[in-house]
């Protein structure tokens, strides 16, 4: 039963009616410092700390709950006959609820110009003390250390008199999380401030098993981001199909990373494939914007992972019969296409992310590599410049395709080619990309080029325009933008890109041999931006 709790904590957010509440119930309080004044001052009756211990507070504060009466308290065995004769013996009472949360240690040193002693006196010595013994004892005494635990605590009492063995036990864990986050930030500002050392201490919880790793043979768990908001895989709830596998999360992150990278206030679909967009575009209806992205690469997108900004409807499910699709990603579901989805296949994972278009939230990467882990700042913007370096203007009405190619170039495996076309009037697609090759001209070449004119070979002979397929591709490459993700450091991906018939070109800049290249495509007739922004991605 609960009987006696002490109440003592830096976030007063909730305090005085959970206080209230076990006065109610006949529960002894006891507190200290500017906790117990301000219960006082609401009329609640409490017991000081140093009347417990017989000592009074020490050390401007320092010193308080240290005291074999208060340790003792929490952490004596009830069921065991030597702890409670000791306790009985010493007069150290019971205290069956410890109610703390400590200084704020985090707020403190992130305000500018903090000064060390400032920090130092913010750094709790009895705070973690008594969470720690009081969960180390949690089957015999709760402990609470966050304010949105105070309802579901205190209900429990009120109905039975007593805190469940399960809810001790989830109190318990979190006390114990709550001082190793609490400590793990001192460690990190003390040993940048005392010792100029960098130490990152990262917080993963809530492991699931996953099917299996990249391949078959290998174990994989996902781990969640304790502190993660907004759109993330972590965040996403799933409607239907099996669990997913490490490839999927991999896979699945890359096109919604590639969507949000668009920012398209249209709908917007990706198609990823092994980790690359293999389908991209932009629509005035999610079925329009499909079956561009679609269009993009339709061998490519056999098993493949599909993102959208948009809720998917009724329309751009049925357009996926007899298509095999391993996850649909989208902010929500229409329930006629949530159904029709559902009965399509079993194994259709239907991944519902509600804060898909939110902000991110995150501003840094990471990347683990045998020994150690890698920290970068996301990759945000695709142009720090809009520099026409050609003899042959840039046409403006081109500007917004060419942002398209570029977003579209940055979530491409590096070396990265991108072919993009506005197909319709503000709405632009994907024709084709070239990725992860070691040299920049196979991803124009054998890659990007080559595999735009397969893909409209298929819509060529699925529309039957009135022209030759030569002058059909030559008409579409002739206001394709081609972006590229770095430097060309020879003028031959320029050269190859003339052979296909590209006449518009985005790229860095910044090779030695810029001028060569720039030469080139003014002889070749071809206009190019410098944009001073690479975008490799490993």
């Amino acid at each position: 039963m609960v009987k006696r709790a002490l109440l003592s904590v830096s976030d007063k957010t909730g305090i005085v009616d959970f206080a209230r509440g076990l006065e109610k119930l006949n529960i002894q309080i006891i507190s200290t410092g500017g906790t117990a004044r301000m219960l006082r001052d609401s009329g609640i009756g409490v017991m000081d700390v140093a009347d417990v211990t017989g000592f009074p507070e020490m050390m401007g504060g320092r010193v308080k709950t240290l005291h074999p009466k208060i340790h003792g308290g929490i952490l004596c065995i009830r069921d065991d006959h030597d702890h409670m004769g000791e306790a009985q013996k010493a007069e150290v009472e019971m205290i069956d609820l410890v109610v703390v949360n400590l200084y704020p240690f985090e707020i403190t040193v992130s305000k500018e110009g903090v000064l060390l002693e400032e920090a130092i006196e913010n750094i709790d010595i009895g705070g973690p003390a008594m969470l720690r013994s009081a969960a180390k004892n949690y089957s015999s005494v709760t402990v609470v250390c966050d304010p949105n635990d105070y309802g579901s605590v205190l209900k429990e009492i009120r109905s039975t008199g007593v805190v469940s063995l399960r809810s001790r036990e989830l109190l318990a864990v979190k006390a114990f999380r709550h001082t190793a986050d609490y400590d793990a930030t001192i460690d990190t500002y003390l040993s940048k401030e005392l010792l100029g050392q960098d130490v990152l201490r990262m917080k993963f919880s809530d492991g699931i098993t996953l099917r299996y790793g990249e391949n078959w043979h290998q174990d994989a768990k996902f781990y969640k981001d304790a502190n993660i908001t907004g759109p993330s895989l972590a965040n996403a709830k799933q409607l239907h199909g099996k669990e997913l596998s490490y490839n999927n999360y991999i896979d699945a992150d890359n096109a919604l990373q590639t969507v949000k990278e668009l920012s398209s206030s249209k709908p917007a679909v990706t198609i990823v494939k092994h980790n690359n967009p293999c389908g991209l575009a932009t629509g005035n209806t999610l079925l329009q914007a499909l079956k561009a992205a679609w269009d993009g690469d339709p061998i490519s997108a056999y098993g493949s992972i599909i993102c959208t900004n948009t809720v998917f409807d009724l329309q751009a499910a049925e357009f996926l019969n007899g298509k095999f699709v391993e996850i649909i990603l989208a902010p929500g579901f229409e329930p006629d296409a949530l159904d029709y989805l559902r009965n399509k296949s079993a194994n259709l994972r239907l991944l519902e992310l509600e804060e898909l278009n939110e902000p991110f939230t995150v501003t840094d990467t990471y990347k683990y590599v045998i020994g150690g882990i890698l920290k970068q700042s996301r990759n945000i913007g695709i142009y720090e410049k809009w520099d026409c370096v050609t003899e042959i203007e840039y046409p403006e009405d081109l500007r917004a395709v060419s942002e398209f190619s570029l977003h579209a170039c940055k979530c491409v495996k590096s070396n990265a080619v991108t072919l993009a076309y506005e197909y319709d009037d503000g709405c632009y697609m994907m024709l084709s990309m070239g990725a992860g090759q070691p040299n920049r001209v196979d991803s124009i070449r054998k890659l990007a080029a080559t595999k735009a004119r397969e893909n409209l070979q298929v819509i060529y002979e699925r529309e039957k325009p009135d022209v030759s397929f030569e002058d059909y591709v030559n008409k579409i490459f002739s206001r394709s933008v081609m972006a590229s993700d770095a430097f060309f450091p020879f003028d031959d991906s320029v050269v190859h890109a003339s052979e296909f018939g590209i006449k518009y070109i985005l790229s860095p800049g910044g090779s030695i041999r810029d001028q060569e290249v720039i030469d080139t495509a003014n002889r070749l007739g071809i206009s190019m931006v410098f944009t001073g922004m690479r975008h490799f991605l490993h």
